[in-house]
């Protein structure tokens, strides 16, 4: 299928490319996209592709009085996980209400806000190699160690939604800037802040033709009309190279560049 990544990714940044459709569980040598929130696309990526709707699903496979586990497809948005779970009285979720995506994505990032990561209530997942189980999986922060394609997931969630901790988390997202971007820039380095240090070289609403680093966050990049692939890793470089030269600490990427 053809792709307009200046309308299909979240950073509006990006080309017309081709990207195979996957509809089954199968090898697949290249990156799969899913929803491209957290991508940056080139002029010239590697192989794309995406999973089909056949991969939008979420199945219960088992329910008692103490908890349900649940078959979740990995093109599944992660809005439809949250209000699924709101909707069945589950915890485990209430931290997707403010993280876009899909669950292909969300493991891959080992996406999470605060004390909370979607690979705390993983249970195996399906991949172009077979199943394979949380326990045999290092997820650390950001981070998962799978570099295979994901097809569907296995959860097992306790009832209970946390009206609380959902409402804690809207909050503990409102500082981050609206308008076109990819989320994050960077991971924060351990003990610190990569949008603090990032604001404290001086570069917090720093812009390069339409790409800026935002003045309400500063490890967000924002693209306000027209940025380019060239504008954003020359903002992304610059902030790397002053954090590096004023306080030894060198950025990892959160984004993925394509």
């Amino acid at each position: 299928m053809i792709i307009d990544f200046k309308k299909y990714s979240s950073v509006r940044i990006g080309s017309v490319f081709e990207v195979e459709l996957l509809h089954s569980v199968a090898e697949f040598d290249g990156f799969l996209i899913g929803g491209a929130n957290n991508l940056l696309i080139s002029d010239t990526p590697k192989k794309m592709g995406i999973l089909s709707d056949k991969f939008d699903f979420i199945k219960i496979l088992d329910k008692n009085t103490e908890f349900i586990t649940l078959q979740i497809g990995c093109a599944t948005k992660s809005s439809t996980m949250y209000q699924f779970a709101k909707q069945h009285n589950l915890k485990g979720f209430e931290f997707l209400t403010k993280i876009p995506g899909k669950l292909g994505g969300l493991l891959k990032m080992n996406a999470g806000l605060k004390d909370c990561n979607i690979s705390t209530n993983l249970s195996k997942i399906m991949t172009a190699k077979g199943e394979i189980k949380r326990e045999d999986i290092a997820f650390s922060y950001r981070f998962c160690p799978l570099n295979m394609p994901f097809f569907w997931a296995e959860f097992k969630l306790n009832y209970g939604f946390d009206t609380e901790k959902d409402v804690a988390l809207k909050l503990a997202r409102n500082n981050q800037p609206s308008g076109a971007s990819f989320g994050s820039i960077f991971k924060n380095p351990s003990g610190d802040f990569a949008g603090r240090l990032i604001e404290s070289v001086g570069l917090k609403g720093f812009s390069k033709n339409d790409a800026k680093l935002s003045e309400k966050h500063a490890n967000f990049l924002i693209n306000k009309k027209n940025a380019t692939f060239d504008d954003a890793i020359f903002l992304i470089e610059l902030a790397r190279k002053r954090v590096f030269e004023e306080f030894g600490i060198k950025l990892e990427n959160e984004v993925i560049i394509l």
